[in-house]
């Protein structure tokens, strides 16, 4: 039992890490900069969007699984401006120029960009889990969900 709770820990701690890692990554390719509480809100949603997996009964194809991936980073990341940038006033990001914001923290229009990385994320840590951990191999349905695992 101790085993499998340290197995657990690593495996989560190496997603945590290297999603966070990869967010960064891809917010200074999109920005030009990042903010190191960055990782930290990365590696948080790269677990969330990860686990749909694990918490749904049968697989959902890969566009609902984006669709809910997006949905999760999107409520994150108000979760984490309203205390990044709103409680503590670090300026990380403001949507107030963007249409459809809600307090200049989150905004239609990058919800559907988190839908779309949300299916890359899904991707990367299904194959991430299959190559480090010996996980399921990873197999997607576009649009229809398959059966039960």
């Amino acid at each position: 039992m101790k085993k499998a709770w340290g197995r657990a820990a690593v495996k989560y701690a190496v997603l945590f890490l290297l999603g966070g890692l990869l967010y960064a990554g891809i917010e200074i390719l999109w920005r030009g900069f990042t903010h190191p509480s960055m990782i930290i809100v990365g590696g948080i949603a790269f677990l969330l969007v990860g686990g749909i997996n694990d918490w749904f009964p049968r697989q959902i194809s890969i566009v609902g699984q984006g669709l809910i991936g997006g949905t999760m980073i999107t409520g994150l990341e108000l979760l984490a401006g309203v205390f990044l940038n709103i409680y503590l006033g670090l300026r990380v990001w403001d949507y107030s120029n963007m249409p459809l914001n809600v307090m200049g923290q989150i905004c239609v229009p990058f919800w559907f960009l988190w839908c779309l990385l949300a299916i890359a994320a899904v991707i990367v840590d299904d194959y991430l889990r299959y190559w480090m951990f010996q996980e399921e191999k990873p197999h997607y349905k576009f649009v229809f969900a398959r059966g039960p695992k």
